[in-house]
């Protein structure tokens, strides 16, 4: 199960302000970047109405990035992508609202991580951002 397209960061605007305003959290697994949501950096199509209740649950937008230094291999590199983005999206479903935040979650070169540390560490880092409890 993916996210829903309203949870989803798409678009190179978004990315070149998560990159250059974002707050880095490091582990040894992966980096995540957080920065406050700019709604005029998201494509037109992208943009949810503010009376939709999909806006109002969907307040925080994730992008999953894995390069292919992580597995040549493509099978794997979105296997892992699904996975952080339904184990985000179970996060966030169940947590309290934060505000309005973008989070960018990169997985380090080099790393062939198992599932259960994989989820371990995305939750770790979430905790360090206050993101969760």
């Amino acid at each position: 199960m993916v996210l829903p397209a309203s949870m989803r960061l798409r678009g190179h605007r978004c990315f070149n302000h998560l990159h250059r305003r974002g707050k880095r959290f490091h582990s040894t697994l992966m980096v995540l970047r957080t920065a406050p949501a700019r709604n005029e950096l998201l494509n037109r199509s992208a943009v949810l109405k503010p009376s939709s209740s999909v806006a109002k649950s969907a307040r925080c937008r994730v992008a999953v990035v894995i390069s292919s230094k992580v597995s040549k291999r493509a099978v794997v590199r979105n296997r892992l992508r699904r996975r952080l983005h339904d184990h985000l999206r179970s996060r966030f479903e169940q947590a309290p609202e934060y505000g309005s935040v973008w989070l960018l979650l990169s997985l380090k070169p080099g790393v062939a991580p198992e599932n259960h540390a994989l989820l371990e560490e995305c939750d770790r880092l979430l905790e360090q951002a206050g993101l969760t409890e």
